[in-house]
């Protein structure tokens, strides 16, 4: 039976990531980055399609307690028995060349019993590999992978399995490294683990020095901005939107997708939250990425990129595995990349604009694909996409879509006013009032008192909370109040929000999925403004709660099974807390909430 997602630990080494769980399993790592394939993934099947477990053997389950070292993505899980307690070190070094896996057991009282049991399993557990053991290594090879484990442990094969039995004492440390490299290339050198675990704290906790953040909330906050690191791909900048693919949006659905791609819809919220954060380097790494992902025509911009850029991202079937807790199909590659999305010119304007804004210098490249952008937008903005939640079904006139075309015009107008950039300024401000004007009039329901999913609709749709985030109307404006009011009544469920209702949209799928947490992150944003600040707190205080035991967040959270649902960790929902934190922290007020409102100064 499936582990709960929330049972999960994240380890990385910022170009792939591993899920440990609290048995001592790891049941997902892909090799050598995050979208290739797993060789350990049982977290979508069985055992059999491959993991890593040790664990105390046998017996009654031990009581388990685990954090991350202070500041690293270094994990402790501590295992208390009737023999006594010990303690398994996990972490992925940040890398120079290929990717290490370590894993140190350490003895802290008594005397355990230990078990472990290696399962390699390569392209998503379809290939069992030929295994060979020579001196103090075991090599596993299939095709262009291979693995070489190292560990003092003498260990034997059973049934297809790498097993191992053996007891570690109080004060005792014993080793297992695990390394990946191409199968056509010499086996690396062996490594010194101990060394290795404590150079990767080293690395964390230097990288924490750059965090700004001194607020009340700094735990949750400091979490957060680890996993966006550990989600990052160092060598390009790119930043994915989570580590798995295929964890359901409904336990037992089909809303199943690859999240192991860099979304452009995320772009200027992750940029505000690592700008705020202090992590300057990150950000214009991530603004590079950016640039290079989307370079050439403007119609043919994507929603999501791979972690290098990559265009075609083919979706596949993996009809071998049975999926978590029987949700099917399990998917690689993402068929929304080949949607037309409108909001993703909003985003990729007004993530270059505020980058210019907050003192990253300014590149000839960002205004020329700005140019370029509002080329194509001066006629693209009136056609039909599919909108910012993918939906797999007609086209239509999405509201949010056609607010962030509002921003890519309206950022564009302000780029020439504030930073003297070249432009039509005269026309794009029209175009603006234009849109602006046609959103106000169709996409407004009197009855219902609020702005709706689309155009002459009576849906709600949890993304028109952005409205006063990126500036189209004020807070105070009675329209932006009742759509506020509408979506509490409407949408939130149990204390959290839904993205919409998904029986009322056609998208050829079966209803149902959990409440969205970037939603009800934005929904907190929206009582900041309103100077709702105890309904704000209150909100944001449950959901710090659904926070797993190491402060990390799927996509969302079904308040009837208190079970967090979709891929993990969710880099969208993480910055949400980042940025709700600071809209929150009272002498950061301001200036957190307005950098993407109105682009002023507070």
């Amino acid at each position: 039976m499936s582990r709960p997602i929330e049972d999960y630990a994240l380890i990385g080494d910022t170009q792939t990531a591993a899920l440990v769980s609290r048995e001592g399993s790891i049941d997902w790592l892909c090799l050598p980055r995050f979208d290739s394939g797993a060789c350990f993934a049982a977290l979508l099947g069985e055992p059999g399609h491959g993991r890593w477990l040790l664990a105390p053997a046998g017996g009654t389950p031990p009581r388990v307690r685990r954090r991350y070292r202070k500041d690293s993505l270094v994990l402790e899980t501590e295992f208390t028995t009737a023999e006594g307690v010990v303690r398994v070190v996990d972490c992925m070094p940040p890398r120079d060349c290929t990717p290490d896996l370590i894993r140190v057991v350490e003895g802290v009282k008594g005397q355990v019993s230990m078990h472990l049991e290696l399962i390699i399993r390569f392209d998503y557990g379809s290939v069992v590999p030929w295994v060979t053991k020579n001196g103090a290594e075991l090599q596993a090879v299939a095709g262009p992978d291979a693995l070489s484990l190292y560990t003092p442990v003498k260990t034997h094969g059973h049934h297809l399995t790498t097993v191992a039995d053996f007891t570690v004492s109080e004060g005792q440390r014993i080793p297992f490294v695990l390394r990946w490299h191409p199968s056509n290339e010499p086996a690396p050198e062996p490594l010194d683990a101990l060394a290795a675990v404590a150079d990767t704290e080293q690395w964390w906790r230097e990288w924490f020095g750059h965090c700004t953040y001194q607020g009340p909330w700094s735990e949750p906050v400091r979490t957060s901005l680890m996993a966006l690191k550990a989600l990052t791909y160092a060598p390009t900048g790119g930043i994915v939107a989570a580590a798995t693919t295929s964890l359901p949006e409904r336990l037992g659905g089909i809303r199943n997708w690859d999240y192991r791609f860099c979304w452009l819809r995320d772009a200027t919220f992750t940029l505000y939250a690592l700008l705020l954060s202090g992590f300057r380097e990150e950000a214009l790494a991530w603004r590079d990425w950016l640039l290079r992902s989307v370079a050439g025509d403007p119609a043919k911009i994507q929603i999501m990129y791979g972690v290098a850029g990559e265009r075609r991202l083919t979706e596949l079937t993996l009809d071998w595995l049975p999926g978590y807790e029987h949700s099917r199909p399990v998917r690689t590659g993402n068929s929304a990349v080949t949607q037309f999305q409108l909001d993703v010119f909003g985003e990729l304007a007004d993530a270059l604009f505020q980058a210019r804004r907050v003192g990253i210098p300014g590149d000839l490249r960002a205004w020329n694909m700005t140019r370029e952008l509002m080329d194509f937008l001066e006629s693209g903005w009136k056609q039909p996409d599919e909108g910012l939640w993918e939906v797999r079904g007609p086209r239509r006139h999405f509201t949010h879509s056609k607010m962030m075309a509002w921003v890519a015009f309206d950022r564009a107008v302000r780029a020439v006013e504030r930073f003297g950039r070249e432009g039509p300024v005269e026309r794009w401000r029209a175009i603006r009032d234009i849109i602006h004007a046609e959103i106000c009039t169709r996409a407004w329901n009197s009855q219902r008192g609020a702005f709706t999913q689309s155009y002459d609709s009576s849906s709600l749709d949890a993304s028109l909370l952005l409205m006063p985030l990126v500036g189209f109307l004020p807070h105070t404006d009675p329209r932006v109040v009742g759509t506020v009011r509408a979506i509490e009544r409407d949408l939130v469920k149990d204390g959290f929000v839904r993205r919409y209702h998904t029986h009322e949209i056609e998208d050829g799928l079966p209803p149902g999925e959990g409440a969205f947490l970037a939603c009800s992150f934005w929904l907190a944003d929206n009582y900041v403004l309103q100077g709702r600040l105890d309904e704000a707190k209150g909100l944001f205080q449950r959901l710090l709660e659904l926070r797993n035991d190491v402060g990390l967040l799927a996509e969302e959270y079904d308040p009837v099974a208190k079970r967090q649902l979709g891929n993990f960790p969710q880099a969208f929902s993480h910055v949400g807390l980042i940025n709700t934190a600071f809209n929150l922290t009272e002498q950061l007020i301001s200036p957190a909430i307005y950098r993407r409102g109105n682009g002023e100064e507070p």
